[in-house]
């Protein structure tokens, strides 16, 4: 061979991938697309989810090792066991996702619908009408089966997304993407309403948060260091929530029993999702019968318990259990783990003013029988989900009636608590007339 002359290229070869042109045509293709899902009637939005249940339950093998790889490489690569978990595509996943997708298909279509049509004094009725928001761009961790609830949530809500999952699920999150396109492209569906970013780069994720001409709100979900990165660094809207520290507060006049059960279900039933009570608060009237029972209780379940001087007191020892004078860090803190910060206060307001001064603005509870207390907890926390004698664990899209839901949204403008069909769609202002003139 010729010194002067440049080996050939293997056949073989892949060409270098042009990351910025790559997230341009991304973004030019949903944007494209989102007009169409905006104008889909119902029945072949349906069909696509009905489609891609089927598919997901058919698709057996191919599935299987796409999914294996991940799992074999997040083993390898040393991995945490609930991490290597949250990987799996189970028959019973992909058999809950596929549910899922037929739960939304029943649901009604919330684009298109009027509420709140008045007739004016000028003879004009005004109302709005609920529509898709565009493009949304969702940033996610671990767990595959999110591609489909995204997927599913968009194509009903008629929106177009592009997603970008987790570099350790991405040979599972390509073979779902496959998965959906071939659902839409069934139902007469663009495609490219749903795309999945194929490359595990980075800094993939700050081109689209930085995108406003092709995505027009970012949804991240994951750990409280990338929804702090996505926050921080994108110049579109983001839907999100930083922590989940959700409170349970016993009145002075409550039901002991209700009480009983219904903490131990907030704290114990699961203790990694972001709705599990965090902050246990106790009025003083009913602290020193209360706490004992409560403490043992907890204990039994393994629980380490935090407590001010008060509670500490009261709780006293309790054999083969952990407890500790809580922090001040410990009051804001979420620990997603089976740990519980305890406080006994004085008064309504004062738990009132706790939480809204230590929560995190997620799901709040109180657990009282003064129908009048609860109504004021009720008004006066200020969070998504406030709770009446029931476990923040049902703060919820799925049992809350959404079918499914995107995520848990702290923020106060637009959507608020589990964003659900209608928190992927929004509000324009409709005038009907017969000629009117304004004069």
């Amino acid at each position: 061979m010729s010194k002067n002359k440049a080996p050939a290229k293997s056949a073989a070869a892949k060409p270098e991938l042009d990351l910025s042109v790559y997230m341009k045509e991304l973004g030019l293709a949903a944007r494209r697309a989102a007009g169409l899902m905006a104008a889909a009637p119902s029945d072949p939005k349906n069909r696509a989810l009905l489609a891609l249940a089927r598919r997901l339950r058919s698709a057996g093998s191919g599935l299987a090792k796409a999914n294996a790889k991940d799992v074999a490489a997040a083993k390898k690569a040393g991995l945490a066991a609930p991490m290597v978990d949250r990987l799996k595509l189970t028959p019973e996943i992909i058999e809950t996702v596929a549910l899922g997708c037929e739960q939304i298909a029943a649901m009604p279509d919330p684009v298109g619908e009027i509420s709140g049509l008045k007739r004016r004094p000028s003879g004009i009725s005004v109302g709005q009408m609920r529509v898709p928001l565009g493009v949304f761009g969702m940033i996610y961790e671990s767990r595959p089966n999110v591609t489909i609830e995204a997927a599913s949530l968009a194509i009903k809500s008629g929106n177009a997304c592009i997603l970008r999952g987790g570099s350790e699920a991405i040979h599972s999150n390509l073979a779902l993407a496959e998965i959906v396109s071939a659902a839409l492209a069934e139902a007469g569906l663009p495609t490219t309403a749903v795309q999945l970013i194929k490359t595990t780069d980075r800094a993939a994720v700050g081109l689209l948060i930085t995108a406003p001409e092709a995505v027009d709100v970012i949804i991240p979900r994951g750990g409280k260091s990338l929804i702090e990165r996505i926050s921080a660094e994108a110049k579109v809207p983001v839907i999100k929530h930083l922590d989940g520290n959700c409170h349970s507060y016993v009145d002075a006049e409550v039901d002991f029993d209700l009480a009983l059960k219904v903490i131990v279900n907030a704290k114990t039933q699961k203790v990694s999702p972001c709705n599990a009570t965090e902050s246990l608060l106790v009025h003083v009237e009913s602290a020193a019968d209360f706490l004992p029972i409560i403490g043992h209780l907890l204990a039994d379940k393994g629980v380490e318990l935090r407590g001010c001087p008060r509670t500490l007191a009261l709780l006293g020892p309790i054999k083969g259990a952990k407890i500790r004078a809580a922090s001040e860090a410990d009051w804001s803190e979420e620990y997603l783990a089976l740990i519980l910060s305890i406080k006994v206060v004085d008064s309504l307001d004062e738990a009132i003013e706790h939480i809204n001064r230590y929560g995190s603005h997620h799901t709040d509870a109180i657990l009282s029988s003064n129908h009048a207390n609860a109504m004021r907890f009720l008004r006066e926390v200020d969070s998504a989900s406030v709770m009446v004698n029931t476990s923040t664990r049902f703060a919820d899209g799925f049992e809350y009636g959404l079918g499914a839901e995107i995520g848990i949204s702290t923020d106060k403008l637009h959507a608020r608590g589990p964003v659900g069909l209608e928190g992927l769609t929004s509000l324009k202002w409709v005038v009907l007339g017969q000629g009117e003139v304004r004069r």
